[in-house]
């Protein structure tokens, strides 16, 4: 699978561009701030329907416009998918698969896999539990839209359960039939997402663990650790032993929705104990991780975004990173980079076919 072609318009910074793209890697160069990782952030979108790093959708529009519109070509199984994302201020986010309107974005999920490795994947360490959830989450729903179309309903519950508390603050009444209701419905859905998480990270722990001590070279011990509450109590029996606390904080502060991910380094929470070089070649072998998983189970290399390939990065993980391509472990590459020699010279070292897009200032043009 590859992306053949990409027109934007009006997204972010960029006014019109139009890009034929190299099958295996494209490299975008050119001085902070002049949009090279707006343009990765336009192939996510083509992928996700939303962007990686703005989630709110009417923020994308550039300055001075009313809409966006990014149209992609793709090459699947040697057939053509040409997605069409569109917003204009007003109306709702319009996205298409070959002329046809989706009616629901989850349906798209998955259709067009791809991974992005970026600066601001820091968040994984450095956020709450909610960004590695995100992330647990959409590895998985881009193999299983079963668990998708269960965790949205889960979160939909959630929801009207959080609501239910709200209004017994207000009132002082709760609707005890409403409640069971929603117990009920809660841990039918919170056991088959809680075996599916289980199930993937003792399926990604090994792949992971592969891909970290290749760019590492066997250095540091590093562990992954799905932390759930649902390991020792059923959904129910949660949420019956909170209820009192639920009542008191409005919100249900139980449950799957509450999962995270422990990333360690020796035994110690690598937020904590880690070096900037040490977390972010975790961070990059769980990319790349999640990049092999999804290519096993779909058996098809996504896409894959290198967004500024040499932060806090040295020239030798780089090409370490880099030779997997002559492994043919990847499909088509993108990266940005500041520097268009150093990125050129790096790319001829492991004698592969690639495509170099010089992006300047839009405002200088």
């Amino acid at each position: 699978m590859y992306l053949k072609s990409l027109n934007i318009l009006n997204f972010k910074n960029i006014e019109d561009e139009n890009f034929q793209f190299n099958q295996r890697i494209n490299c975008f160069v050119g001085l902070n701030g002049v949009g090279k990782t707006n343009i990765l952030d336009a192939i996510y979108y083509m992928a996700y329907g939303k962007s990686y790093f703005n989630p709110i959708a009417l923020q994308n529009i550039k300055h001075g416009t009313d809409f966006f519109v990014i149209d992609a070509h793709f090459v699947k199984n040697d057939k053509d998918e040409h997605i069409v994302c569109s917003l204009k201020k007003g109306q709702k986010r319009i996205l298409k698969r070959n002329g046809k309107n989706y009616d629901r974005f989850s349906d798209h999920f998955g259709l067009i896999p791809l991974v992005i490795i970026s600066p601001s994947d820091t968040d994984l360490i450095t956020e709450g539990s909610e960004t590695r959830r995100k992330f647990l989450d959409s590895v998985i729903s881009q193999m299983d839209s079963q668990y998708l179309q269960q965790l949205i309903q889960y979160q939909k519950l959630i929801a009207q359960r959080n609501a239910l508390l709200k209004n017994y603050a207000l009132s002082h009444f709760l609707d005890q039939d409403t409640l069971v209701v929603y117990n009920e419905q809660l841990e039918i859905l919170a056991h088959p997402i809680y075996e599916s998480r289980k199930q993937f990270i003792q399926d990604f722990l090994p792949i992971f663990n592969y891909y970290h001590q290749l760019i590492t070279d066997n250095k540091d011990d590093v562990q992954l650790i799905y932390e759930t509450q649902l390991n020792s109590k059923t959904m129910s029996t949660l949420l019956t032993e909170n209820l009192n606390k639920d009542l008191a904080l409005q919100y249900t502060s139980v449950g799957i929705h509450k999962d995270d991910l422990s990333f360690e380094l020796k035994g110690y929470p690598i937020k904590k104990f880690g070096s900037q070089g040490q977390q972010k070649s975790f961070l990059i072998a769980l990319k790349i991780a999640q990049f092999e998983f999804i290519k096993k189970q779909k058996g098809i290399a996504p896409i894959l975004l290198f967004d500024d390939i040499f932060d806090k990065l040295d020239e030798n993980r780089v090409r370490k990173i880099l030779e997997l391509v002559n492994l043919d472990t990847f499909g088509q590459l993108f990266i940005s980079d500041t520097h268009a020699e150093r990125t050129e010279n790096l790319l001829n070292s492991i004698h592969q076919d690639f495509e170099i897009f010089k992006i300047q200032n839009p405002n200088n043009e």
